[in-house]
């Protein structure tokens, strides 16, 4: 079985309108919302093997938030390209390409492309407002299966589900 946790980055600020997209930070509510969610995932006993994120500052102050709450060296932490801005194509791309060693893979990035993703993996998952988690377990021993394997569940956790 593999596990992929999909995260779309914390809501970020708009306030400084001369910062580059990647140099944007978490406004208020992405760092009041990022640690609620690490929160109930902790709370569920989510372990991560390995925590890929794009290089947006959003995205990685998000990854840094959910690794202490799970317990996942901030120095492991992985940033990979791909997951900025990212397209569909690339993220499964980054997905196939995975280390099979690896059981639980948390990576965190942008709409629209995670939304899309989620979406091709679950139909269910539609929308993914700023930092859900869409997870999926796939009945596989290989991420370059993953897609295309049976998917065993699919869920999505939000910063304003109770």
């Amino acid at each position: 079985m593999k596990t992929l946790f999909l995260v779309r980055h914390a809501k970020s600020s708009w306030d400084d309108s001369t910062l580059p997209d990647q140099d944007r930070p978490l406004n208020d509510r992405g760092k009041r919302d990022a640690p609620r969610v690490a929160k109930r995932l902790a709370k569920r006993g989510v372990k991560i093997d390995l925590i890929a994120s794009s290089p947006a500052n959003r995205a990685i102050s998000t990854a840094r938030v959910l690794a202490g709450k799970l317990h996942y060296a901030l120095g492991d932490i992985v940033v990979d390209d791909r997951l900025y801005p990212g397209r569909v194509d690339d993220l499964l791309e980054l997905v196939h390409d995975l280390d099979d060693q690896w059981a639980r893979v948390m990576l965190v990035g942008h709409n629209p492309a995670l939304e899309r993703l989620a979406h091709r993996l679950s139909r269910e998952i539609t929308r993914m407002p700023t930092c859900a988690v869409a997870q999926f377990t796939f009945k596989t021993k290989s991420w370059a299966e993953a897609g295309n394997a049976t998917l065993a569940t699919a869920a999505l956790e939000s910063p304003r589900k109770r």
